[in-house]
């Protein structure tokens, strides 16, 4: 009676054992099932439409390339950019990627996407700077600001991109065909810029703050001597100046004036600004207008007076500025021409 006890016990020991064991092999299964099933839904959400046919597009670069030089041809602007961006990204190492960069920025600016034409631009000369396409990479970046410039009287922060992106095509690439045509823009975005200096200028100089003013003028004269702006700044610095009482600075100014500009009519009114104080046009050895009109310069055409109270000259032939080492004498006088209002 003993031994079967025993024995009866051992086997109710064993049963639940083997209980426990089907029970994990069947939670390993399920769990494992699970995480199966895990892994197959996030290979589909991550497999959606789009992401699928590019992971599995079997187009070769020359072809995603010349389908989306096809959408160009037919005026779809916008597509095409996105069609050479595909190939860059699906192809990244293929000969045709490097040129998608710049065709996709291309395509941007002709669908009038300027934003989207400067980042693509801007990466292509960031990732591939000197090679062939990159001065057509600078002058869509220039034209993308360029047609995003304002007047005088607003924010120039596109007409500075502008022109700088334009000097860049003609220092690095004076040979291409982009640099070439750059001049006349360049011209425009510097009297842009001028023209806003001596608003601001004339806007201080109006509200007696004298030394604004000056700094204003100061910089069409530094930076812009060859827009037409540039006789009424040294006007309004004579003016300014002896407002200031800087008589010497004053003299400089009618000075220069006079000496690249003799017919014109600020010059006649600069010059009767010195003489109701017994002043004449004067240079002073060490001012920093001798330093910067130091070369000769060539007046440019004038463009159509802004308003009645700022007449704009004749342009007179190019004058040889004087040896500002050497001479002291001013200007002779000017002629007798009708000049500006102060």
């Amino acid at each position: 009676m003993l031994g079967q006890r025993l024995a009866a016990s051992n086997e109710s020991r064993r049963m639940p054992q083997v209980g426990k064991v089907k029970a994990s092999s069947t939670a390993g299964r399920a769990y494992k099932g699970l995480m199966l099933a895990v892994v197959a839904a996030a290979l589909a959400g991550c497999a959606s439409s789009g992401d699928a046919a590019r992971m599995l597009n079997p187009d070769p670069p020359s072809k995603m390339f010349a389908d989306a030089d096809a959408l160009q041809s037919k005026g779809k602007f916008e597509e095409a950019a996105k069609k050479f961006e595909d190939v860059d990204r699906e192809h990244p190492y293929s000969p045709e990627a490097r040129r998608a960069i710049v065709m996709a920025a291309y395509a941007y600016y002709k669908a009038g996407k300027l934003p989207e034409a400067i980042a693509a631009a801007e990466r292509y000369t960031t990732m591939h700077p000197g090679t062939k396409e990159a001065p057509l990479a600078h002058h869509i970046i220039a034209q993308s600001y360029f047609e995003q410039r304002n007047q005088p009287n607003r924010d120039q922060d596109a007409t500075r991109k502008a022109l700088a992106q334009l000097r860049t095509l003609k220092t690095r690439y004076p040979d291409s065909t982009y640099a070439q045509k750059a001049d006349n823009q360049i011209r425009l975005c510097e009297d842009t810029l001028a023209a806003q200096e001596m608003e601001v200028g004339r806007y201080y100089l109006k509200n007696g703050n004298h030394i604004a003013a000056i700094n204003r003028f100061k910089t069409v004269v530094t930076d812009y001597q060859t827009t037409a702006h540039v006789e009424e700044a040294l006007y309004r610095l004579t003016y300014t100046y002896l407002a200031l009482g800087i008589a010497p600075e004053a003299q400089n100014a009618t000075a220069v004036l006079g000496y690249n500009f003799p017919n014109s009519s600020w010059y006649k009114e600069s010059y009767a600004l010195l003489q109701k104080d017994g002043l004449m046009p004067q240079v002073s050895q060490g001012s920093w207008m001798t330093d910067v009109m130091k070369s000769p310069k060539t007046a440019p055409q004038a463009p159509a007076p802004a308003s009645p109270s700022a007449p704009v000259a004749k342009s007179p032939p190019p004058v040889t500025t004087p040896d500002w080492g050497t001479t002291t004498k001013g200007p002779p006088p000017p002629s007798t021409l009708g000049g500006p209002s102060s």
